[in-house]
C-alpha cells in the first residue's frame, strides 16, 4: 500500500493552493486522529498510524475550491488521491464527511478514526460534539431536509463516539484536555516553510 510521506501531503496541499485555515483545520484533525490511533493501538488494535496521519492531514484537498465549484469535497478529494496512486486514503477521504457503513459492533476502522476526528475539531478547537453539531447545522442546514440529514449523521457520529471509547480508558471530553490547543503551531510552522521552499 502507497502512503504519502508528510513531505508529500505538504506539496499537495501547497499544490491545491489550501486556505490557511483548512491546512490549520487539517492539522488539529491529524492531531486528534494520531492520538486516538495510538490509544487504539495500544489495545488490541492494529490501525495504520501512517495511513490515518496522511488521510488526515489530507481530508479537505479539494474543500478550498469546492466553495467556487460546489463540488462534494468529500467525494472529489478521494478521487483525486485515488487519482495521484493512492486510493486507500482516496478511501478514507471519500468517507471523512459520511461514513460507507455506520456499525456499533466490530472493530474501529481507520475511516472510522477519520471521520470523527474531523467531527471533534472546529477550525482550529477540539470541541464537544454537540458543539460542532450546532455549528454544522448553522452553516450548511440550509432546508429542513439538509437539517434531517445532518441530524441523522450526528446521530450515527454519537454512536461512533461511543464505539472509539469503550475501548478506551478515556471520556471524549478527555481530548479537549489531552491535546494542548496550540500544540499544531510547530506542525504549521513546518508547512510554512515547507511551502516557501516551493
Amino acid at each position: 500500500m502507497e502512503i504519502p510521506t508528510r513531505d508529500q501531503c505538504y506539496q499537495m496541499m501547497v499544490e491545491m493552493k489550501m486556505m490557511d485555515h483548512i491546512v490549520v483545520h487539517s492539522l488539529q484533525v491529524c492531531r486528534v486522529a494520531t492520538f486516538l490511533t495510538g490509544h487504539l493501538n495500544k489495545g488490541n488494535y492494529r490501525l495504520n498510524t501512517d495511513l490515518i496521519q496522511a488521510a488526515a492531514l489530507l481530508h479537505d484537498i479539494t474543500k478550498t475550491r469546492s466553495f467556487k465549484t460546489r463540488e462534494d469535497h468529500a467525494l472529489t478529494g478521494g478521487e483525486h488521491l485515488s487519482d495521484c496512486g493512492y486510493p486507500a486514503i482516496g478511501d478514507l477521504i471519500r468517507q471523512h464527511v459520511k461514513l460507507d457503513n455506520y456499525s456499533d459492533a466490530g472493530t474501529v476502522s481507520e475511516a472510522e478514526v477519520l471521520n470523527y476526528a474531523d467531527k471533534r475539531v472546529m477550525h482550529d478547537e477540539i470541541v464537544i460534539l454537540y458543539k460542532r453539531m450546532d455549528y454544522i447545522l448553522d452553516r450548511y442546514g440550509e432546508t429542513p431536509v439538509h437539517q434531517e440529514r445532518i441530524k441523522m449523521l450526528w446521530q450515527k457520529t454519537r454512536e461512533l463516539e461511543i464505539k472509539i471509547f469503550k475501548d478506551l480508558p478515556l471520556t471524549p471530553d478527555d481530548l479537549i484536555r489531552l491535546i494542548p490547543h496550540n500544540g499544531y503551531t510547530a506542525e504549521l510552522q513546518k508547512y510554512q516553510q515547507f511551502a516557501h521552499r516551493i
